[in-house]
């Protein structure tokens, strides 16, 4: 296996112009370099091969973390460690707090970016799946103006979104966490740092005792993140000390099949979506997952 990439053309972009005018003129044959994470691995193997490479690590409107009206504001060049030491996000945003430490290792999270992961739309990526279950609203942008894009039509399977050949993922917009919101990130894995077997990216409201708004969402069991509707149903309007987690479980099973990998069986994935789901559960509860 070759281990070196094909020639390309190299550009370093200093503004959201720059790179709109390369996508412009090349669009498919043009990928965009943020942390390099996925890309450099693809280019090495020849997985991927462009044209050109357009490195965004000097455009400053892709950067930085702020509360925008009711909604936090994450640049797509955000850095995963630089995620994990915000107080913003640990306050506002609790469950992608929660899920920075599950991505690889150090090394990886000192570089690899939050859109980066987003745009990459891995099926066993921790960030797209809590993307989802937090209705998250993704703005792209490009020459012929700008767009928001929900969640829930961002991902369209492997390694495919919304996002058009000429457009760039600029910020990422998530409802601030209110008083009485839950949540709860987990993932099995051989290793720690492994791509996980099965996680599951939860949140809910607490209200008057009552779990409403609840969000479960796996990834690591299908071609994208699944937001598990079947098993949500089931759990949303239950009084929180009388709650049916074998209901909710039973409710997963009958609504979601998972896909089989390479390593791991569908039934052994079904297994621990449901372990997953208890553990999520007792924590809305109270209880100690």
């Amino acid at each position: 296996m070759r281990l070196k990439p094909r020639a390309f053309e190299y550009i370093k972009a200093t503004s959201l112009q720059d790179v709109f005018s390369v996508l412009d003129r090349h669009g498919d044959e043009a990928k965009i370099l943020a942390g390099g994470q996925s890309l450099v691995p693809a280019l090495n193997m020849r997985l991927a091969a462009p044209e050109i490479v357009v490195d965004v690590n000097a455009v400053e409107a892709l950067r930085g973390i702020a509360v925008v009206g009711d909604s936090l504001r994450i640049g797509a060049m955000s850095r995963y460690v630089e995620i994990a030491a915000s107080e913003l996000v640990a306050r506002h945003a609790p469950l992608i707090a929660s899920a920075i430490p599950f991505i690889a290792h150090a090394a990886i999270r000192n570089r690899g970016t939050f859109g980066g992961s987003l745009c990459n739309a891995d099926p066993a990526s921790e960030l797209p799946a809590c993307a989802l279950a937090l209705r998250a609203v993704f703005n792209l942008a490009g020459s012929a103006g700008e767009r928001a894009v929900a969640a829930e039509d961002f991902f369209l399977g492997t390694y495919t979104t919304a996002l058009e050949p000429t457009e760039v993922l600029t910020s990422v917009d998530i409802p601030l966490a209110m008083d009485g919101t839950v949540s709860y990130f987990d993932e099995v894995a051989r290793r720690r740092g492994d791509y996980a077997m099965a996680g599951l990216a939860a949140c809910a409201e607490r209200r008057g005792g009552t779990l409403a708004d609840v969000r479960l969402v796996f990834f690591a069991v299908s071609d994208m993140p699944h937001l598990a509707a079947g098993a949500m149903a089931a759990a949303d309007g239950q009084a929180v000390a009388g709650l049916d987690i074998e209901a909710v479980c039973a409710a997963l099973g009958a609504d979601f099949t998972p896909q089989e990998d390479l390593t791991t069986s569908a039934a052994t994935k079904l297994q621990l979506m449901k372990v997953l789901t208890r553990r999520a559960l007792t924590a809305f509860a109270g209880g100690e997952a």
